[in-house]
């Protein structure tokens, strides 16, 4: 990378960490201003749009940064040598983290996003992302049945099915805006529970 192009991201990254802050009030998207984007981060408003396009794309690229941090974190449990019910209590307990870290606002927003299909961008984004979620979680998944922690009656596919079905739940505005972010936990211990063997 150039002088050029190491500026250019340093500048997008300024661009992108200012609006996460101003995103990060209990104003959330309704209150980002352009014009006070420009002055905190020290540019013009026709540089964000050079990078970044509109608004909204802006917007977007903020939520699946803090997505892609959330999963790039939750990646570093996964590749330890835990059990399966360490490592599901730790990406519970990184959910949490990262949640904790923002303005309920800011969760509802990002909900928001992450439910929306008008945009076929961002819908493609958010397919892309639950993918890989899904890959990650039948690995775990493989790695509790092998341990005994997961009943043999339940195949990959069912499996599977179960997850989007939890996924695409959340994802409903009616039950998102009722969510806790500790209950991400209470989730992660339901979930052991009902997938462990039935005691004969």
């Amino acid at each position: 990378m150039n002088g050029f192009e190491k500026r250019t991201q340093q500048k997008m990254q300024t661009i992108k960490d200012t609006a996460f802050a101003l995103l990060n009030q209990p104003a959330g998207v309704e209150g980002l201003r352009m014009d006070t984007l420009a002055k905190e981060a020290g540019v013009s408003k026709a540089t964000i749009f050079k990078y970044f396009h509109s608004k909204e794309k802006l917007i977007q690229q903020v939520f699946m940064d803090f997505l892609d941090r959330m999963g790039a974190e939750s990646m570093t449990f996964l590749s330890q040598d835990l059990t399966f019910e360490e490592k599901l209590m730790a990406l519970a307990k990184v959910k949490i983290q990262y949640l904790d870290t923002v303005d309920q606002q800011f969760f509802l927003d990002l909900m928001d996003q992450y439910s929306q299909k008008a945009d076929a961008e961002l819908a493609a984004k958010m397919h892309a992302y639950n993918q890989r979620y899904y890959d990650v979680m039948v690995q775990l998944l493989q790695q509790g049945r092998k341990e005994g922690k997961i009943d043999l009656k339940y195949s990959d596919e069912f499996l599977l099915l179960y997850l989007e079905s939890m996924v695409q739940g959340v994802s409903d505005p009616a039950i998102y805006q009722k969510i806790n972010v500790h209950y991400a936990e209470y989730w992660a211990e339901m979930l052991l529970k009902a997938l462990a063997p039935t005691e004969k």
